[in-house]
């Protein structure tokens, strides 16, 4: 299963088209201005293209990343995920921080890594700690810190946000199956049932 921390520049015209509100009407699912890039794992060119907009303070987004890791084993090949940023501030006034910590991870080639420790610790998310999963990772530790004082990602952390906003993303996790958004429940049963549904 191919993963890819580089900024990807490429056509995600699958992801903008219209999208499907509860009440049956339809939005336009705009662009997240790609240049800036998309955290992937798996090919761009798989039927099923999974976003989950997310927040690592959140614990529904913590769950939901071990569900979607039993996904991404089951169909291997057959699915794309791509992870967005969401930080909730509002509620979780450290979520904006550790978004900025994945990507000066992904800089270092280490993005998928820290993703998955952010969520796997997500008790344990002060500043101290979280240069200890840096050092853990094998990251250039100077660079780090320099990166995280001085705010080197919160662009990438904050296109991702208005790329939710502007497609309704008002909570976390929120998804997306080719471009469609799943209002349903995110538990493992349904999101499967939902991804059948497009590839049939």
């Amino acid at each position: 299963m191919a993963t890819d921390d580089t900024v990807i520049k490429t056509d995600f015209s699958r992801l903008i088209k219209p999208v499907r509100e509860c009440d049956g009407s339809s939005a336009a699912f705009p662009s997240v201005s790609y240049e800036y890039g998309d955290r992937i794992i798996g090919s761009i060119h798989a039927p099923v293209i999974l976003v989950k907009y997310g927040d690592y303070y959140c614990p529904h987004c913590g769950e939901a990343c071990s569900i979607v890791k039993q996904i991404q084993q089951q169909l291997d090949s057959q699915l794309c995920f791509v992870f967005r940023h969401f930080p909730l501030t509002q509620i979780h006034e450290r979520a904006q921080k550790a978004a900025e910590v994945a990507e000066i991870a992904a800089a270092q080639g280490k993005f998928w890594q820290m993703h998955y420790c952010l969520f796997e610790h997500q008790q344990a998310l002060d500043d101290g700690s979280l240069v200890e999963y840096a050092v853990e990772l094998g990251l250039d530790i100077s660079c780090f810190l320099r990166n995280l004082s001085e705010h080197i990602f919160a662009w990438k952390v904050q296109a991702d946000f208005r790329s939710g906003v502007e497609s309704g993303v008002t909570g976390t996790p929120t998804f997306f199956i080719n471009g469609v958004r799943l209002h349903d429940s995110w538990q493992m049963d349904t999101l499967l049932t939902a991804i059948e549904q497009v590839r049939n």
